[in-house]
């Protein structure tokens, strides 16, 4: 077990993409994690010098009609992507005494969320650029340290709010990309939406399994930490069939978006 934990610590503090995407695909199997010793709080995972961060608004939106325009769409992708990987490492690290099919669960998204790194990295070499040539921000990782106490909280709020926006927006950027005849980022992000319906799914399975072992309400208690969390409403709309095999119900769905106005 320990060599497990120490394994992915490691993994999780890597800078280099490279190093902790082989790092990840060493970890070939995990136990139930020990009660100690306990997770160290990390202000930040281990990720490259570059891209420097930036606030979320000051990030420049460019058109898809250049290559550097798409290059900048993609990076931005890519580095959701990246910390998408530590995400998934940190709720293997980070919470202690859940079922072994939680960890196991985890440790798939992770080298799922590597594999779309890879591809975007990759797009992005063979388009002139590469990881860390664009600004980015850093608005994953935030939610992970506000909701780094509580593994109920962090199914809630992360895989079920922030992932699942990829859920509503990948489409449309899809078509985008289609539209200006980007064919290889396009098929790009359809693996990443098919995946990341299984990584929602496996936050919704996860947050009902806290609910139902605290005896929670999993609705009344998804609307308390929303306003608890502040978490800002999502003005898009729903995909409502990607969400639906994400194992949201018909009932969050029309609270989701009571919540939007």
């Amino acid at each position: 077990m320990s060599n497990s934990l120490t394994s992915v610590e490691t993994a999780l503090l890597a800078f280099d993409p490279d190093e902790k995407i082989a790092l990840l695909n060493g970890i070939v199997a995990m136990a139930p994690m020990p009660i100690s010793p306990e997770p160290r709080r990390l202000a930040e995972p281990g990720r490259p010098p570059k891209p420097i961060l930036i606030s979320p608004k000051k990030v420049p939106k460019r058109g898809l009609g250049s290559i550097e325009g798409r290059a900048a769409l993609l990076h931005a992708l890519a580095h959701i992507e990246f910390n998408a990987v530590n995400l998934a490492l940190d709720a293997i690290y980070r919470f202690r005494e859940m079922p072994l099919a939680y960890y196991e669960d985890w440790l798939q998204v992770a080298k799922e969320e590597a594999l779309h790194f890879t591809l975007l990295r990759d797009y992005l070499q063979k388009s002139g650029f590469d990881y860390g040539d664009f600004p980015a921000h850093n608005g994953l990782w935030d939610m992970a340290l506000r909701t780094d106490h509580d593994v109920m909280v962090r199914m809630a709020l992360v895989p079920r709010i922030l992932e699942a926006r990829g859920l509503d927006v990948t489409p449309g950027i899809r078509a985008r990309l289609w539209s200006v005849g980007d064919r290889q980022a396009a098929k790009i992000l359809d693996v990443i939406l098919r995946d990341e319906i299984g990584h929602v799914q496996i936050g919704n399975r996860w947050y009902h399994w806290c609910c139902e072992q605290r005896g929670l309400e999993p609705v009344a208690t998804f609307v308390s930490l929303l306003r608890d969390y502040a978490v800002p409403a999502y003005p898009g709309a729903l995909n409502h069939a990607a969400r639906r095999e994400a194992g949201f119900s018909d009932e969050e769905l029309a609270l989701i978006e009571s919540l939007q106005s």
